[in-house]
């Protein structure tokens, strides 16, 4: 394949809670003038609602290259703190929120996020936020050939972004727990391993004869083809309480993309893993993040997720430098060191509690926590 072959565009959709500075608890009907503000200065990038109505959706442009992105990811997440602090509210870049009561949230007053409330009933699942990777690369069969091969990965990818240790006030034992709320919801999860284009229609064709979904927006999998656009998107991801972490998973993501792009064109791809495997190891990234024991599919056994990580990093470092991302990737292997967002809250409420605060106000701290460091560098 020649250069232009392996060009990849690149766009973020983050989601955020919108949250009151004072209590720290979500705000279930927040002033749409945020939105409003939004909107007049969002430029190339667009804001949108969400399903609840505390938060708040953040698109990227497309990127054609890793500063771009980086430069994007930068100005959405100021769009959002900056309209939000002129209203007096605070915005948390994680997946659950520490202590918030599902019960006391409000859908957003639009006929599909009513309808979807109505079907699927079970309202905590729907308390969670995440951050999906748009890739566009190849042709559409290339691209489906390369979804299935990802799914080996999307584990790892996970365990990156972790950010949703609490629920409802309490320590789930799980890194990232979204995943376990939205299993209560149909078409979460792995997506099926197609061989073509075709077997992706077809699937899909039987879907809506069977009148179970409208389009391919409703195939909500932790990777699909976008329904949108010419992409793969990438959505099993946490929402990064870290810009710099969001930038790694997509740097991840994105040479991932660019080796097996040139696998495919050249020997072909690695033979697919069984679903049940590699569902194992999403089980095991949502409850143990960046302390995993993967199953090593390689040579039998359990392999470290630090081991499982730097091995891929080396083998990634050629696509890397040719997307221009080395760095990003890089900072991948900073996360197992340093934690995610999941690790950064329950560290943070541990050391809370045995200082001597409550249970309530740990978590208050907490957010406060999440609350600084979704700002960043992203303050002007």
């Amino acid at each position: 394949m020649t250069g232009n072959d392996l060009n990849i565009t690149l766009g973020v959709e983050e989601e955020f809670f919108l949250v009151d500075p004072k209590s720290r608890d979500l705000i279930a009907d927040p002033d749409p003038a945020i939105f409003e503000t939004c909107e007049r200065a969002s430029g190339l990038h667009t804001v949108v609602h969400e399903f609840l109505r505390s938060q708040i959706e953040t698109n990227t442009r497309v990127c054609g290259n890793f500063i771009e992105l980086r430069e994007a990811l930068t100005e959405t997440r100021r769009l959002v703190i900056d309209a939000a602090r002129q209203h007096n509210v605070a915005v948390i870049a994680s997946s659950t929120h520490p202590f918030a009561d599902w019960r006391a949230q409000l859908p957003t007053p639009q006929e599909r996020y009513q309808r979807f409330a109505i079907t699927y009933q079970e309202r905590r699942s729907f308390l969670v936020s995440g951050m999906h990777i748009h890739a566009g690369f190849g042709d559409p069969e290339s691209r489906i050939r390369v979804m299935t091969a990802l799914r080996r990965y999307l584990p790892l990818l996970n365990a990156l972004s972790a950010s949703s240790p609490f629920s409802t006030g309490r320590e789930t034992g799980f890194k990232s727990y979204r995943l376990n709320l939205l299993s209560a919801v149909p078409r979460f999860g792995l997506p099926p391993a197609f061989s073509s284009r075709r077997d992706y229609e077809s699937l899909l064709e039987t879907y809506q004869s069977l009148k179970f979904i409208d389009n391919g927006s409703e195939l909500w999998w932790d990777l699909r083809p976008s329904p949108k656009y010419p992409t793969i998107e990438l959505r099993i991801c946490d929402v990064c309480t870290s810009p710099d972490d969001a930038l790694a998973v997509a740097a991840v993501y994105a040479s991932l993309i660019r080796k097996l792009l040139r696998q495919d064109s050249e020997n072909g791809l690695p033979p697919e893993l069984p679903s049940e495997i590699i569902a194992e190891n999403r089980w095991l990234a949502a409850r143990y993040g960046v302390l995993a024991f993967f199953g090593d599919t390689a040579l039998g056994g359990r392999i470290d997720i630090n081991d499982c990580l730097a091995a891929l990093v080396e083998d990634l470092t050629e696509d890397a430098k040719a997307l221009g991302c080395e760095a990003e990737l890089r900072h991948s292997l900073t996360i197992i060191k340093e934690g995610t967002g999941a690790d950064l809250q329950i560290d943070h409420f541990r050391l809370r509690r045995l200082e001597g605060d409550s249970v309530a106000e740990a978590l208050r701290s907490v957010a406060d926590l999440v609350i600084r460091e979704t700002m960043g560098n992203c303050q002007e």
